[in-house]
């Protein structure tokens, strides 16, 4: 199974232009069983990513007791020292993924973010854990762009907001995962207490929780050695080596003009897409530490139960709003994608609102399952959205672009603007509540009317590719 098939060698022979540069490649897509299995490993792999992205949520207060530090200056170890160093690298990575294995790339990011979230766990005072949070940013950088591109190369179009909604499952396992094992480690040892770790010695709890969840990258590492770079599907530029094909990078200055050309597509999607992000990490860095201070939850307790409500209705919400996107599609919806997406930001506006107001824990507990249901329906089409306007040898580039937009609006704003919030307009810890009644709510009414604008051009870009394909 986790080889493919002749099929996929069985590629239909290049159709070059009089000059011999220009041309378009038809390969049909490789064994199924084999496709998905790769998706699945790319899963894992992104499963593993926010695992080791997601775990310091749920390390605020014992962190914050040992470093002496904010809830401002906590949101930035969860916000910024990431976004500021995965959305700078990404940009390279995801050109790098254009022409270089995709594969290759993969594996090399894996292996140096579980160093770096390591690292974490040998951290002395903030600077050192901000300067390692920055370094698992720049190895998850390496992930999506390729990810993306590889998923787009190799599942056909019918059925790629579901292969991207499953390898988007990946954000909920690894944030729900990351609540449940963190939540269990320190809630064994305490909160500020220490444990005499294997081969290390004394370290303190939350250092352990580090240290643990950086090992199953070890583990991707070796299942991508599994995995074959697919063949790019509508590549439009090849040169002959020793008379071999080999494909050529797309100058930058075309990658450029191919953007404007659709920047008001592109613009509003990455706009909308980075606002629902805004609500999400926002969430998912707060509500743990909203559960202690409002409802005096432990860690273990907080963990296990939002934990699973990520991964179940997280998982749940990406099945159905990808599988419901693509079944749009198939009866003519050619806007499905930014459909569900804008449907998405409508569902969760009213939970988010209630969720943090209400007395009642085991309420405000079922308001956030549906809110966490409903915002992850685009978490699948629209990253798909993207790859459907796009040229093959674009893909990586315009994913990087898309990420380092949602992760420098979303990941920085998100986490800080509720630190914030609670900091300096209330100035007192329990108003976190109300800054998380706020911050989610304003950015998912901004993304549903992002998206509604989005509809009518995204439509002219589909057109757009079908008459540039035809004279490139």
């Amino acid at each position: 199974m986790c080889e493919p098939t002749a099929e996929e060698s069985q590629a239909n022979q290049p159709i070059k232009s009089d000059n011999g540069e220009t041309v378009k490649i038809s390969i049909p897509f490789p064994n199924q069983i084999y496709a998905w299995y790769v998706v699945i490993i790319l899963m894992l792999a992104y499963t593993v990513s926010f695992i080791d992205r997601q775990i310091l949520s749920l390390l605020v207060d014992p962190i914050r007791s040992d470093l002496k530090i904010s809830d401002t200056e906590m949101s930035l170890l969860q916000g910024l020292s990431f976004a500021v160093f995965y959305t700078l690298m990404g940009l390279p990575l995801g050109r790098l993924a254009d022409q270089r294995s995709r594969r290759g790339i993969i594996t090399l990011g894996v292996l140096f973010w579980s160093v770096m979230t390591a690292t974490c766990g040998f951290a002395k005072d903030y600077w050192q854990l901000f300067l390692a949070r920055m370094g698992v940013g720049v190895g998850e950088a390496a992930l999506s762009p390729s990810a993306y591109s590889i998923i787009a190369d190799i599942i056909p179009p019918q059925r790629l907001s579901l292969a991207i909604g499953v390898y988007g499952i990946g954000v909920f396992l690894g944030a729900g995962l990351a609540m449940i094992i963190g939540g269990t480690i320190v809630g064994m040892v305490g909160e500020t207490g220490s444990i005499n770790f294997f081969l290390i010695g004394e370290i303190r709890s939350w250092q352990a929780v580090f240290i643990l969840v950086s090992l199953p990258g070890l583990l991707i590492v070796a299942l991508m050695a599994t995995v074959k770079e697919p063949k790019r599907r509508g590549t439009i530029r090849t040169s002959v080596v020793n008379g071999v094909d080999k494909i050529q990078g797309v100058p930058v200055r075309e990658v450029v003009a191919y953007l404007r050309a659709n920047f008001r597509t592109v613009a509003l999607h990455n706009l909308a897409v980075a606002s629902l992000v805004i609500a999400l990490y926002g969430g998912m860095a707060w509500i743990p530490t909203f559960f202690k201070r409002i409802h005096d939850f432990g860690p273990a307790e907080v963990g296990l139960k939002y934990g699973f409500i990520i991964l179940i209705f997280g998982t749940l919400g990406v099945l159905f709003g990808s599988w419901s996107s693509d079944r749009m599609l198939a009866k003519g919806v050619r806007d499905a994608k930014i459909r569900t997406g804008m449907y998405s930001a409508l569902g969760v506006i009213l939970p988010s609102i209630a969720f943090p107001l209400i007395d009642n824990p085991s309420y405000a507990l079922a308001l956030i399952a549906i809110a966490t249901f409903f915002m992850t329906f685009a978490f699948g089409a629209a990253p798909a959205a993207l790859q459907e306007i796009m040229p093959n040898q674009m893909r990586g580039q315009a994913s990087a672009i898309y990420l380092c937009v949602i992760s420098l609006i979303g990941l920085s704003i998100g986490p800080t603007a509720i630190a914030l919030i609670t900091d300096y307009v209330y100035g007192y810890d329990e108003a976190i509540r109300y800054a998380l009644a706020i911050v989610p709510a304003v950015a998912m009414g901004l993304a549903a009317i992002l998206f509604a604008l989005c509809l009518k051009p995204y439509k002219d870009s589909l057109d757009h590719l079908n008459e540039w394909s035809k004279y490139n």
